[in-house]
C-alpha cells in the first residue's frame, strides 16, 4: 500500500530489493474507489529503467506524482524523528505538510531553497574573487522576500494543526500538547549586516532555513526532555490532527503503531481513527487489535489469509 501510493517503499530506498529473486520486473496495483469513481493506481519497477506509475490506466510524469493523486498520511516507527530528530527532519516534516493543507503553496519551501542556493553560490564567487558584493544584492532580496513568505506558511500550518494536535494529544494521554516556530522572517537589512561573515562561510547564516519548531507537552520540549513513548504519542498527535483537516479523509497506514502503547492508548487510538476514513494497522499479533477490524488479513509463511 505504501509503494503504490507513495511511489517508494519504506523499507528500502533500493527499488530492486522489491522485486521477486529471479525476477527481472515487479508491479504492484492498488483498487479501490474516490468519490464514488471507480480508482486504480499501479507502479512498475523494471531492471534498468524508471519507475512506471499509472492512475486508471493513464502514465503519470513520475512515481512521485503518486503522493498527490492518492491522499496518504503513513506512521513508521521511523517517524519518530519528527520528534527527536534533528531541526531539519522538523522543517521537512512541516514542508510536506504544509503542501498536503495548502497546495497552491506548496511550491514556496522550494522556491525560497532555490534563491537560497543561488545566493550561497553568490557568496562563494565572492569569497573566491570571482565577483563583487554588489551582485548578491539582487539574491538578498529574493531570499528575505521568500523567507517572510515562507516563515508565514509555516505558522499558518502550525496554527492550522495547534487545536487538533492538542486535543489528541490530550485523548492519548499526553497534556498540554503545543506547537511553536523558532525564528523569525530574514530582512534585507538583517542579511546585509552580515555579509561579511557570510562571505567568509559561504552560506547564508540566518533564514528559514536553519529554524526550528518546537514541539512540546506541558512546557517540555519533547525532543529533549520525552521519552520515547510520549515522542510516539505526538506524532500520533500530529497525524491525526493532519488528517481531520484533509478532505476527502486521507488512507491512514499505521505500522507497529500499537507495540508502545498500553491497552488504554490502544482503544482511544482506534476509535478516533475509526470515524477519519480508511485506515490500516499493522501488528505482530491479531491480539494488539483493541478493537475487531472490519478485516483482519494475517500473513505467515509467505502467504496471507
Amino acid at each position: 500500500m505504501h509503494v503504490a501510493t507513495q511511489g517508494f517503499s519504506p523499507r528500502t530506498r533500493q527499488d530492486a530489493q522489491l522485486v521477486t529473486f529471479g525476477e527481472a520486473a515487479g508491479r504492484v496495483v492498488v483498487s479501490g474507489t474516490r468519490g464514488g469513481s471507480p480508482l486504480e493506481v499501479s507502479l512498475t519497477l523494471r531492471d534498468g529503467h524508471a519507475k512506471e506509475a499509472r492512475l486508471n490506466g493513464a502514465r503519470l510524469p513520475s512515481a512521485e506524482s503518486l503522493r498527490r493523486e492518492v491522499s496518504t498520511l503513513v506512521f513508521t516507527p521511523d517517524r519518530l524523528a519528527v520528534v527527536k530528530g534533528g531541526r531539519a527532519a522538523r522543517r521537512a516534516y512541516f514542508d510536506r505538510v504544509l503542501a498536503r493543507l495548502r497546495p497552491a503553496r506548496a511550491g514556496v519551501p522550494q522556491e525560497y531553497l532555490a534563491a537560497l542556493a543561488q545566493r550561497n553560490a553568490g557568496l562563494r564567487r565572492v569569497q573566491l574573487g570571482l565577483s563583487s558584493p554588489e551582485a548578491v544584492e539582487p539574491w538578498t532580496e529574493r531570499v528575505a522576500a521568500l523567507g517572510s513568505e515562507l516563515v508565514g506558511e509555516r505558522r499558518a500550518t502550525l496554527s492550522a494543526l495547534a487545536a487538533g494536535f492538542a486535543e489528541h494529544a490530550e485523548e492519548l494521554g499526553l497534556p498540554g500538547a503545543e506547537l511553536a516556530y523558532d525564528g523569525d522572517p530574514p530582512t534585507v537589512a538583517e542579511l546585509e549586516s552580515r555579509l561579511a561573515r557570510d562571505v567568509d562561510r559561504g552560506s547564508t547564516g540566518v533564514g528559514p532555513h536553519l529554524h526550528d519548531v518546537r514541539i512540546a507537552s506541558g512546557g517540555r520540549d519533547l525532543r529533549q526532555f520525552g521519552s520515547q513513548g510520549e515522542q510516539r504519542l505526538a506524532v500520533l498527535a500530529l497525524l491525526l490532527a493532519e488528517a481531520a483537516l484533509l478532505d476527502p479523509a486521507p488512507l491512514l497506514l499505521l505500522d507497529d503503531v500499537l507495540s508502545e502503547l498500553d491497552p488504554g492508548r490502544r482503544r482511544v487510538l482506534a476509535e478516533r481513527v475509526a470515524g477519519m476514513g480508511q485506515t490500516m494497522i499493522t501488528a505482530t499479533h491479531a491480539s494488539a487489535l483493541p478493537l475487531e477490524p472490519a478485516q483482519l488479513v494475517e500473513v505467515g509463511g509467505g502467504t496471507a489469509r
